[in-house]
């Protein structure tokens, strides 16, 4: 398995986070994401406990906070619309800073913002700890389908041509007297069409290269090994304990 972070290239993984095979940390992340679902509607101790569980993760893991902080403003848009569920949601109202919000929309929003952060927060640590060769070799180890396995292989392999490909065109729009402004959108689109129908002729060639030259199927090279038995135990530790924390909240509530 190799040991160096998908962030860092060249740096030796010093945390236990970063040594787990992927295999195990995906069904961790899995069973956590289902505990912290399974956590009733208000009930803010059991939150708080997952919450020490997964921030216990990632001092493990030792990522750094402002790495953290900003893969999780991918949590952006649950942010807005958790903020303008009390707003909209119906039932009795209550005054707060001048606004007239819903008591069951403030509680359902800060219970789902707080389920969302938990599940991001936990996303970032498998991203941060996981390169992406060794995350496809243990996606493939839990038998996901082949086919889906090279999709994730071919777009994380060729995920830096298009990135060039799409800068080059957003260049040439600008060139061309576009912008990002409104009534550029139909340039922006335009541009994203073209670069869907690269990306897809270029899959074309290459599947057709490489099946010239006896292809067979199989994705060489991936990364990750096989988990004994301590490594499961070591990652689903989380996850279980989370499990047991939201059964005794629907136990009591």
């Amino acid at each position: 398995m190799r040991s160096s972070s998908p962030t860092e290239p060249g740096r030796a993984a010093t945390s236990p986070v970063h040594r787990l095979p992927a295999q195990t940390k995906v069904v961790a992340l899995t069973a956590l994401a289902a505990a912290v679902v399974a956590v009733p509607t208000g009930a803010w101790w059991a939150l708080a406990a997952c919450a020490v569980l997964v921030l216990g993760v990632v001092a493990a893991a030792r990522l750094p906070a402002g790495r953290v902080t900003r893969r999780m403003l991918v949590e952006l848009p649950v942010v807005v619309f958790c903020l303008l569920l009390p707003v909209v949601a119906t039932g009795p109202r209550v005054e707060v800073l001048g606004l007239s919000l819903s008591r069951a929309g403030l509680e359902g929003g800060a219970t789902l913002l707080a389920k969302a952060t938990l599940g991001v927060l936990a996303a970032v640590v498998l991203a941060s700890t996981t390169p992406a060769r060794d995350l496809l070799g243990g996606l493939e180890r839990l038998r996901l389908p082949r086919s889906m396995v090279l999709v994730l292989a071919f777009a994380v392999r060729y995920s830096v041509v298009l990135v060039g490909e799409a800068r080059r065109l957003q260049t040439a729009v600008v060139l061309r007297g576009g912008g990002r402004r409104l009534r550029h959108l139909p340039a922006v689109a335009g541009a994203a069409g073209a670069l869907f129908v690269r990306g897809y002729e270029r899959g074309e060639r290459v599947q057709r290269a490489m099946l010239l030259r006896g292809w067979s199927g199989a994705v060489p090279g991936l990364g990750g090994g096989p988990a004994s038995a301590a490594q499961w135990a070591v990652a689903c530790a989380v996850p279980a304990a989370a499990a047991v924390v939201a059964v005794t909240a629907r136990v009591a509530g």
